[in-house]
């Protein structure tokens, strides 16, 4: 699987380590110091990752904003290097998914970019497309139903033929049968849209089985469809509550990335779905459960009273990625319910904006004396 990189540093040793470090990724990686020269190649050819040194302004202030706007590139994974921790909000503002700490060494750069492959192999499969034409139809408010006709499907979405000619952002639900005749049922949003009838939707709602059911097809029915990454497993679970969790790791993946939690301690297991809600560059991630049903919080509650009864065991967690929100009208917000029960933890991850990362970290630290002395009490 081929990935392509756009360096724009203009210090020689860090380009060096960073092409280097790429490599041992199989990314492919080219170099530029101007930021006029590295816009034309974001329109004229499609990068899967994008590294800029976010101290040199005159570089940063237009390469972040402009692949987003890029053509061929607008999907990249965007990476920032700075010195100081202290810009690490102000680079995430700007539309850094990463960010690697000056002096860049091999290490640090390895350990952050192993998540960005990760996340870029993730990126490639949900977005992999096989032709197949399928019957679909398509319902939304106010309208009779209208066939169409399926032209591919991925994971993502489909790009359709229909009876009526579609409105982008128009949002439906669309029904198919695969050739097993398994059906499927799903929302999704209008893309893109012609005159003639064909549309690109992309899938909005897709549950875990229906994604399941997809993937698998398209596993059996495209031999090159690529693999998914492997999970992360250097990590350490410290904190947990029913709405979410804290990871201690030195990859952590980017804002806004949903996510799959493998939890295991003993013979007791637990698979979870979650948002990165906070990221600490090099040291971890804050995760919120995306679903919080009566069903959910019951599985989470016995993992957590299994842990709290046998203080012996540590966890073991694998954490892969599912998807990512590049752009930040699309992003993933929710608030507390009247009807969700306190959650300090949960609290703290949607109120981290308003901290640093070491308020943040002292915050945790905090609540995990008070959990301790109202056990003890």
């Amino acid at each position: 699987m081929k990935f392509e990189a756009l360096l724009i540093v203009r210090d020689e040793a860090t380009a060096e380590v960073l092409s280097r470090v790429l490599g041992t990724f199989q990314v492919e990686s080219e170099r530029c110091s101007n930021a006029e020269e590295a816009l034309q190649k974001l329109d004229d050819k499609r990068f899967d990752a994008v590294l800029v040194d976010f101290d040199d302004s005159s570089l940063a202030s237009r390469i972040l904003p402009g692949v987003r706007q890029s053509s061929a590139s607008k999907n990249a994974v965007t990476v920032s290097l700075l010195a100081d921790p202290a810009n690490v909000r102000s680079a995430f503002g700007s539309g850094a998914n990463f960010v690697l700490y000056k002096p860049v060494s091999s290490d640090g750069a390895r350990a952050s970019l192993r998540a960005a492959v990760a996340l870029l192999k993730r990126e490639r499969r949900r977005t992999f497309r096989v032709p197949v034409q399928l019957p679909v139809t398509l319902n939304w408010p106010d309208s009779p139903e209208v066939e169409g006709i399926m032209l591919d499907l991925s994971e993502d979405g489909m790009d359709v033929l229909s009876a009526q000619p579609l409105q982008g952002s128009q949002s439906l639900e669309i029904h198919f049968s695969l050739p097993d005749l398994t059906q499927v049922g799903v929302k999704g949003q209008v893309a893109w849209a012609n005159t003639n009838g064909q549309a690109g939707i992309q899938f909005v709602e897709l549950g875990d089985k229906e994604r399941e059911i997809v993937g698998s097809w398209l596993t059996a029915n495209a031999p090159d469809v690529p693999a998914d990454p492997e999970p992360l497993t250097q990590c350490k679970l410290s904190d947990l509550s029913l709405g979410g969790c804290y990871v201690e790791t030195e990859s952590p993946f980017p804002l806004q990335t949903r996510i799959d939690l493998c939890l295991q301690a003993a013979d007791l297991e637990m698979h979870v779905g979650g948002v990165v809600r906070v990221m600490h560059p090099g040291h971890g991630m804050g995760i919120e459960f995306a679903s919080r049903t009566e069903g959910d919080r019951e599985q989470v509650e016995n993992f957590i009273h299994f842990l709290t009864s046998h203080s012996d065991v540590m966890p073991q967690l694998l954490v892969a990625p599912k998807s990512i929100t590049f752009h930040p009208e699309q992003a993933f917000a929710e608030t507390m319910s009247e009807d969700e029960p306190e959650d300090s933890l949960l609290q703290l991850l949607r109120n981290e904006s308003t901290l640093t990362q070491d308020e943040f970290l002292a915050e945790l630290r905090r609540q995990r004396r008070s959990e301790a002395e109202a056990s003890m009490a």
